[in-house]
């Protein structure tokens, strides 16, 4: 009979090393708590679609800051630009 050997999942050392696994998809060893957010009361039920281009490095700092964070990158630029229009207000 062949002998199968089985390495035991280890723990990552840091938040750091924890998010960059993360965002390179390597682990899913960290399941982020839920962090649903409620939209707020003068959010229309109907949902409207935001596509950006950016650069990738910008992209994969901001996933890992995320990650790091245990928050969905939709729920930090939803944020964003609630906070943004309330200080700017409707245009």
């Amino acid at each position: 009979m062949k002998k199968i050997n089985v390495r035991q999942p280890r723990e990552i050392a840091s938040s750091q090393a924890a998010a960059d696994a993360w965002v390179s998809g390597a682990t899913d060893t960290q399941k982020p708590v839920n962090t649903e957010r409620q939209i707020s009361a003068n959010v229309p039920g109907k949902l409207a679609r935001l596509t950006i281009d950016l650069p990738q490095e910008l992209h994969g700092q901001f996933k890992a800051a995320c990650a790091k964070q245990r928050t969905k990158m939709k729920d930090e630029v939803l944020r964003f630009i609630e906070e943004w229009t309330q200080k700017h207000g409707n245009l």
